[in-house]
């Protein structure tokens, strides 16, 4: 992936429900303007939800998520009416697609509401007008009964989609400024040192997206990026002539960079970054607290959000149990998931160790931490928990004052 590229994981999501045959996959190529999902009269053609990344002018790069339909029968119909319903945890806005001539029905219903629960902002599109019209009296009456924009479109024959695309950037979440990796915490002109080792697990001829990203906002934030080894960051810290706001490392590589890198300099790793970034760090930073309390036949689950090739001494099934262990002196029972799923089984773990999750989108990684919390379950992220345990999370917190104050405190 190029830097120019933007991930899924960084992509508006917007999924679509609604039930069989009201027009979602329709909706979905007017709104393209290209036929990238099958459109057929056959209830029930889309199954799994189906994602594609896209720039959609003006709204930009998003992901669209086709979904099955809420009416959906039979024994694997009741599996892919879950798995539509897991989508709205990773949505950012949703799009309910209503047939003009059943009009809202008990789906549409339950989906609004299930969508209101997770406060997230949603379009109700009335299609098919091609078939049956729809006055201005009835949209008002859906606006004010839902409290949110209604649309009536005809995805056949691509009309209104102008006037949703309108509607659906009115409601995008304005979180653009409010969540940055670290362009908050540097000023035009400072220097940020990116300490990147290349080894076995990097992936060949690119740097990981978390590294990628932290550049890109780096740049955008008219700051400079210099990036290094972590064998020749003193090198590079002493040739710099000026000293840099932050070095920022993997956290693999946490101890050296701690020890090349002078103390009135902030230091952090691109893991504690995204646990700020796309999750909760207050919230991981009580999870690394909770290492103490494990008792021997615990079970902690090692969550990771992707599914990469497995190294010999891989960081989330060798060396975090492998620390935690240490640092326990423990009998642990460690468990692993790896992918778009999660675990339904999240009160019988004592600890949740989550990876930094930059495959999740924002919305993907609150949910995970929200359904630990729920249960009472300590959840903490791969870098927070690797400071924690060799010695150092009170200087890699220091450039996030807040946290910092909450964990002196706690």
């Amino acid at each position: 992936m190029s830097l120019n590229e933007t991930p899924r994981s960084a992509r508006v999501h917007i999924a679509i429900f609604g039930k069989r045959n009201a027009g979602k996959s329709s909706v979905i190529n007017a709104v393209t303007d290209q036929d990238i999902a099958i459109v057929s009269d056959v209830k029930g053609t889309t199954t799994d939800p189906v994602y594609k990344s896209m720039e959609i002018l003006p709204i930009g790069p998003v992901v669209l998520i086709d979904t099955a339909g809420l009416d959906d029968i039979g024994q694997l119909g009741e599996l892919r009416k879950k798995k539509t319903m897991d989508v709205l945890n990773k949505t950012d806005v949703a799009l309910v697609v209503i047939d003009t001539i059943a009009g809202i029905t008990e789906y549409d219903t339950f989906i609004i509401n299930q969508i209101k629960e997770k406060r997230l902002p949603f379009v109700i599109v009335i299609n098919k007008t091609d078939i049956k019209d729809v006055t201005k009296e009835e949209i008002d009456a859906l606006k004010k009964n839902f409290g949110a924009p209604a649309v009536a479109i005809s995805a056949l024959k691509k009309q209104g989609i102008s006037a949703l695309k309108k509607s659906i950037i009115s409601i995008l979440p304005e979180s653009e400024d409010k969540f940055r990796i670290v362009g908050d915490l540097i000023e035009p002109g400072d220097f940020v040192v990116l300490v990147t080792p290349i080894d076995k697990a990097a992936p060949k001829g690119r740097l990981i997206l978390p590294q990628q990203q932290t550049i890109r906002d780096v740049l955008e934030s008219d700051a400079m990026a210099i990036v290094t080894k972590e064998y020749e960051l003193r090198e590079t810290l002493e040739n710099l002539g000026k000293k840099p706001k932050i070095v920022i490392t993997d956290s693999q590589a946490f101890l050296k960079v701690d020890a090349d890198t002078p103390k009135d300099i902030l230091m952090t790793s691109f893991s504690i970054l995204f646990a700020r970034y796309k999750g909760d760090l207050i919230e991981l930073l009580k999870g690394a607290k909770a290492v103490n309390k494990l008792k021997d036949n615990d079970k902690v689950l090692i969550s990771e959000a992707c599914t990469h090739h497995r190294q010999a001494d891989d960081i989330g099934r060798v060396k975090i149990p492998r620390w935690i262990r240490q640092m326990t002196g423990k009998k642990i029972d460690f468990e692993f998931t790896a992918g778009t799923q999660f675990t339904e089984e999240i009160r019988k773990y004592s600890l949740i160790v989550h990876c930094g999750g930059c495959m999740l989108n924002r919305a993907g990684m609150l949910y995970r931490i929200e359904q630990a919390r729920q249960y009472g379950v300590p959840i903490v992220n791969y870098g927070v928990l690797i400071a924690y345990v060799q010695g150092i999370i009170d200087r890699a917190i220091t450039p996030f004052p807040l946290a910092k104050m909450m964990w002196e405190e706690d």
